[in-house]
């Protein structure tokens, strides 16, 4: 299995990701009907959070902590669902990529749940 490398592995695994989020019932409608992401623009700038985080590179300029804390102000984000998040993002992750930088993504998917999840409760 191959490590993650490029942009592109980053588009394959948010994909992935968020049709499994999306399928999960405990959790799609967060993405659906309070946040009501549009899939087909929502991926290319999940994608260049992920391309900023990883290699450094990419065009993110959003505040996601900002854009999160507003969406728990319209609806109370639950540590089970950072949970949740964290499992799929996880084993959509194991279930593509191997090496150090799929362990390094999961790292940091831990550490922006955790910190989220520190962050709202806070409210």
């Amino acid at each position: 299995m191959k490590d993650i490398e490029s942009r592109a592995d980053l588009e394959t695994l948010t994909r992935k990701f968020y049709n499994r989020l999306l399928a999960d019932d405990s959790i799609n409608f967060i993405f659906t009907d309070i946040a009501k992401i549009n899939l087909e623009e929502h991926l290319p700038i999940i994608t260049d959070f992920w391309e900023l985080s990883m290699f450094h590179t990419g065009n993110y300029k959003n505040n996601p902590m900002h854009i999160h804390m507003e969406l728990n102000d319209k609806k109370q984000l639950t540590s089970a669902q950072f949970d949740t998040w964290l499992q799929h993002f996880n084993a959509t992750t194991d279930e593509l990529f191997a090496g150090i930088n799929a362990d390094k993504i999961k790292t940091r998917a831990l550490s922006i749940a955790t910190i989220m999840k520190i962050k709202v409760s806070a409210i």
